[in-house]
């Protein structure tokens, strides 16, 4: 199974703020920068980020991004199929397959891709980031002077 580019850019903004000090607050466009993608890609993925109550914008002065204690406990399980969607590995209907009555494959990939997703169950953003991620993620772009 292959991730979409939005799913793999939400998930390594979230591990990038979940590496954040507490007085370390990124905003949208620095979580670009280190994630080296353009400033509209990260912004939608933050906003889905936020609407799964994973990631917090906080306002004002020294607002920024941080992720929600939720989020630090969130399954990577649960947020890939969140993120990615209820879509099946194949589409069966576009065109209309002649074996879908009688096709087994579509079985199979649907158990596969359930199988892929228990494996990221117990998984939670905390235990992505903890060492030696990290600190890889720690050095990547930091927030620049305010």
């Amino acid at each position: 199974m292959r991730l979409t580019k939005f799913t793999d850019l939400a998930l390594r903004s979230v591990m990038r703020l979940a590496v954040c000090d507490d007085d370390e607050v990124l905003t949208t466009r620095e979580v670009a920068e280190a994630m080296d993608v353009r400033h509209t890609h990260a912004a939608k993925a933050i906003t889905r980020l936020q609407h799964l109550g994973v990631v917090e914008a906080r306002r004002g002065r020294g607002g920024g991004l941080v992720v929600t204690d939720f989020g630090r406990r969130a399954s990577v399980g649960w947020l890939v199929r969140e993120l990615e969607g209820e879509e099946e590995v194949v589409s069966c209907d576009d065109p209309p397959c002649p074996l879908r009555g009688a096709c087994r494959l579509r079985r199979a990939l649907r158990d596969a891709q359930e199988a892929f997703y228990a494996t990221l169950d117990p998984l939670t953003v905390a235990d992505l980031v903890a060492s030696p991620t990290g600190p890889v993620l720690v050095s990547l772009a930091g927030p620049s002077p305010r």
